[in-house]
């Protein structure tokens, strides 16, 4: 089990490994109790974790950056059921660069939850994604994208595209007169058999 198969699913608390998934819906297992149950798609709607993101004074971030500054922070983690105002404290300080107006405190009291069940599944290893971002950085910074020689090739492609336009409606148009000839030729079939008769 890794934490991109975990999912949280509307209506229903808590965290649910996805262990397959059908064309009406999924099948997941609780974390916890290993509950093994069908979700109908027609009533729930499945979101990886790895999907969510969390508001930010510049850019969103994925969830996991949140959970992993929790997982490294030295204070003391408030529970889910502790006041709005303590818990909103704990996040400002744990990750600052969060938007409090826009992270509601039920949100929050949601991340406290599903950071305790990872952690009791000792799914909080994310250097799997450390890795990723790290390979994806440098692969931007020697990729050609930014040359000029780059930027030049999409035009050139839309040029060949607008000049291979008429001939396709000459194509069309060939096409159309041919069937109007073989809609012409059609009714003289009947008037064939008639004389036949």
């Amino acid at each position: 089990m890794q934490y991109r198969e975990i999912v949280s699913i509307t209506g229903l608390g808590g965290l649910y490994h996805l262990m397959g998934t059908k064309s009406d819906g999924a099948i997941v297992r609780t974390l916890g109790d290993r509950a093994t149950k069908f979700i109908s798609s027609r009533q729930h709607n499945v979101t990886p974790l790895e999907s969510i993101e969390i508001y930010t004074h510049s850019e969103n971030v994925r969830l996991h950056e949140v959970f992993q500054k929790m997982k490294d922070s030295d204070l003391s983690r408030p529970s889910a059921n502790a006041q709005s105002s303590e818990i909103k404290n704990y996040f400002s300080q744990v990750y600052p660069e969060m938007d409090m107006d826009r992270v509601y405190a039920s949100d929050m009291k949601k991340m406290l939850k599903w950071f305790e069940l990872l952690q009791a599944e000792n799914l909080l290893d994310f250097s799997a994604y450390h890795a990723d971002e790290a390979s994806e950085a440098t692969s931007t910074e020697s990729s050609p994208a930014a040359s000029p020689k780059a930027e030049e090739k999409p035009q050139k492609k839309a040029r060949v595209k607008k000049a291979t336009a008429p001939d396709e409606t000459e194509e069309k148009a060939v096409k159309k007169t041919a069937r109007k000839k073989s809609e012409d030729a059609t009714p003289e079939k009947p008037k064939a058999k008639k004389k036949a008769e």
